[in-house]
C-alpha cells in the first residue's frame, strides 16, 4: 500500500480506521450486558438522523460505488435509475410498512411474516434471506472490497481477508448499535470523499463544458458511444439491458423487496424510538439516495473522459475498475487517501450491516425457535458465532460470482435480486392490503416463484459456462432472453395470481389475529392534518421527477 500512496494518504486512512474503531467502542459500551434488544436492535431508541444515515450507508457499499461508476464509464446511465427509484420506495417504507413493523414489535421480517401468515412462511423467508445475503450481499461486498485493495497493490484474496477481519471485529462485539453509529460517520466520510473526487475530476477536465467536449470528441471514434448516451436514463422498450418499461414497472418490485421487506435494510428502522423517527429516517435516506447519480455515476463518466485523454488507464471491458483507477493514478496527495477512506467506509458499513442482519436472522428465526427459553446472553453469543460461519461460506461463493458478472458488479446484483425478490414482495404487499389472503396461498406463491426464479438463475449460469448450447427459437431461449427486469414483473404478477387463486380455496385468519398486520377500516371520522412528513414526501417526489426530466432527451441528453 505504501508503494502507491504517500505518507499523508496512509495517515488519512489510518486516522479513518482509528475514528471508526473508537466510535464502535463507544457505542458498544452503551449496551446492557447480554441484552438481545440492545445487540440486535440497538435498544430501540434511535433518532431519525441516525436511522436515515444508517439506511444510506448500509446500502451504499463498495459494490454499489464501483458498479454505478462502472456503469457511468460504459454509458449505462439507466443503471442510475435503481438509485433514483429507491427514493420513491423509501417513501413506501416510511408510510406503509414501518407502522406495521413497529406496532407488532418484531425483531425480524420472517417473524412478521409468521404473524401475518404462518410459521412455514417464516421459515421460507429466513432461509431465502440468508441465502440471498451470501449470494448478493456479503460475498459481493467482500469481492468489491478486494478489488479496491487490488488497485493499491494488495493481492485480491489478501484484500478479501483484510476486509472481513477489519469489519467483523466491531460488528461481532458491538451489535447493531455499533453498526449504525459507525454507519453515520462512514456516510459523512463517504460523501466527502466522493464529492471531492467529482469536483476535482470536473476541474481537471476544464469544467462541465470540458467534460462534454471530451465526450463529443471521443464519440467521433468508431465504437465509442455518443455523448448524449451518458446522460439518458431512458431506453426503448426493445432494449435488451434496461428498457424503460422494465425500469418503471420491474425495478420497483426489486426495490419493495430490498427496502421494505429485507432484514438487511428494515432492521435500521426497527431500531427507531417511534414511528415518526422511523418515517423521517426513511425519508432522509430517500433524499440521500438522489446523490449517487452525481457522486458515483458522474465520476464514472469523468473516468471515461480521462481515459480518452490518456490521463488514466483501465479497460472498459472491466469498467468496475474505473473509479479505483482514477483514484490510484490521478488524484493528488491527500485527496487519494480521502477517496480510498470513502470507499472503505462504504465497504465496512454495508458489510457490517450484512453481518449483523444475518446473525439476527439465524439467532431469532432459528436458534430461538429451537431454544425458546434461551437467555439473552446465549442469544448474543450464538449471533456472534453465526456471523463467523457466514463469512466463511461467503468467501467460498466468490469464485462462482465471476462467471455471472459479465455485465458488471451492479448488473449482477440487480439481476440476481430480480430472480428471488418478486414472490416475497407480492406476499408482503398483498398481505397488508387484503385480509382474505391466507397462509396457504402465501406459501404456494413463495415456493412456486422461488422455483421459477432459481430455474432462471441456474440455467443462465449454465448457459454462460457453456454447459449446454441454447438454440434460437426454442422455449428455453425465450425463457433466457426475457430481460431480467421484465422477468421480475412477470414473476411478480404470476406470484400475485397464485397467491389470490390459492387463497380463495383456503381459510383466512380471524380479524383479531390480523388487527396488527393488515390495514383496518376506521369508522371514526377524523380530520387529517398536513404534516411535516407529508411536505418532505411531496418535495422528494418532485426532486425525483426533476431528475428524470434532467437526464432525458428533454434535458441533458437532447
Amino acid at each position: 500500500m505504501t508503494t502507491t500512496m504517500s505518507f499523508w494518504d496512509v495517515g488519512i486512512i489510518l486516522f479513518y480506521f482509528a475514528i471508526i474503531l473508537w466510535i464502535a467502542k463507544w457505542a458498544s459500551k452503551g449496551n446492557k450486558e447480554g441484552s438481545a434488544a440492545d445487540y440486535f436492535l440497538a435498544g430501540k431508541n434511535q433518532g431519525w438522523l441516525v436511522v436515515g444515515a444508517s439506511l444510506f450507508a448500509s446500502n451504499i457499499g463498495s459494490e454499489i460505488i464501483l458498479g454505478v461508476s462502472g456503469a457511468g464509464a460504459r454509458a449505462n446511465m439507466p443503471m442510475a435509475n435503481f438509485e433514483i427509484i429507491a427514493s420513491l420506495v423509501l417513501i413506501l417504507l416510511g408510510w406503509v410498512f414501518v407502522p406495521f413493523y413497529l406496532r407488532t414489535g418484531v425483531y425480524t421480517m420472517p417473524e412478521f411474516l409468521e404473524k401475518r401468515y404462518s410459521k412455514a412462511c417464516r421459515n421460507y423467508l429466513s432461509v431465502v434471506s440468508i441465502l440471498a445475503y451470501v449470494i448478493t450481499k456479503i460475498s459481493l461486498i467482500i469481492f468489491a472490497g478486494a478489488l479496491v485493495f487490488e488497485t493499491i497493490g494488495v493481492p485480491f484474496w489478501t484484500g478479501a481477508i483484510i476486509t472481513v477481519i477489519a469489519t467483523g471485529f466491531y460488528t461481532v462485539l458491538g451489535g447493531l448499535k455499533a453498526v449504525i453509529y459507525t454507519d453515520m460517520v462512514q456516510a459523512v466520510i463517504l460523501l466527502v470523499g466522493t464529492i471531492a473526487v467529482t469536483f476535482f475530476g470536473i476541474y481537471q477536465l476544464g469544467g462541465w463544458d470540458g467534460l462534454i467536449n471530451t465526450l463529443e470528441v471521443a464519440s467521433q471514434t468508431p465504437g465509442n458511444p455518443p455523448a448524449e448516451r451518458f446522460f439518458n436514463l431512458w431506453r426503448p422498450m426493445s432494449d435488451t439491458e434496461y428498457p424503460w418499461t422494465g425500469m418503471l414497472f420491474g425495478a420497483p418490485i426489486l426495490g419493495v423487496w430490498y427496502w421494505c421487506t429485507d432484514q438487511y435494510i428494515v432492521q435500521r428502522t426497527l431500531s427507531a424510538k417511534d414511528v415518526s423517527n422511523a418515517r423521517k429516517g426513511a425519508l432522509f435516506a430517500g433524499y440521500l439516495k438522489l446523490l449517487p447519480v452525481f457522486i458515483f455515476f458522474i465520476p464514472g463518466v469523468i473516468a471515461y473522459a480521462l481515459l480518452q485523454k490518456g490521463e488514466i488507464n483501465f479497460v472498459l471491458d472491466n469498467a468496475d475498475q474505473a473509479l479505483p483507477a482514477m483514484i490510484n493514478s490521478f488524484l493528488p496527495i491527500g485527496l487519494k487517501g480521502l477517496a480510498i477512506a470513502g470507499l472503505l467506509a462504504a465497504l465496512m458499513s454495508s458489510l457490517s450491516s450484512a453481518f449483523n442482519s444475518s446473525s439476527t436472522l439465524l439467532t431469532i428465526d432459528f436458534y430461538k425457535q429451537y431454544r425458546p427459553n434461551a437467555s439473552d446472553k446465549s442469544l448474543v453469543r450464538f449471533g456472534q458465532v453465526a456471523t463467523i460461519i457466514l463469512v466463511i461460506v461467503s468467501l467460498g461463493w466468490i469464485p462462482f460470482m465471476r462467471s455471472l458478472m459479465g455485465g458488471g458488479i451492479f448488473h449482477y446484483l440487480q439481476s440476481v435480486q430480480a430472480y428471488i425478490s418478486p414472490p416475497i414482495a407480492a406476499v408482503f404487499l398483498f398481505g397488508l392490503f387484503y385480509k382474505w389472503i391466507n397462509a396457504k396461498g402465501a406459501i404456494v406463491a413463495l415456493w412456486s416463484g422461488f422455483i421459477l426464479g432459481i430455474l432462471r438463475l441456474v440455467t443462465e449460469f449454465m448457459a454462460n459456462e457453456g454447459v449446454f448450447q441454447v438454440e434460437k427459437g426454442t422455449l428455453l431461449s425465450y425463457f433466457l432472453e426475457i430481460n431480467f427486469l421484465h422477468f421480475a414483473l412477470v414473476l411478480f404478477l404470476f406470484c400475485g395470481s397464485v397467491l389470490a387463486i390459492v387463497s380463495r380455496f383456503g381459510q383466512s385468519k380471524s380479524d383479531e389475529e390480523l388487527a396488527l398486520v393488515t390495514f383496518q377500516k376506521s369508522n371514526k371520522t377524523t380530520t387529517s392534518k398536513w404534516s411535516k412528513d407529508a411536505t418532505l414526501t411531496v418535495v422528494l417526489i418532485v426532486f425525483v421527477l426533476a431528475l428524470w426530466a434532467l437526464f432525458s432527451p428533454l434535458g441533458l441528453a437532447s
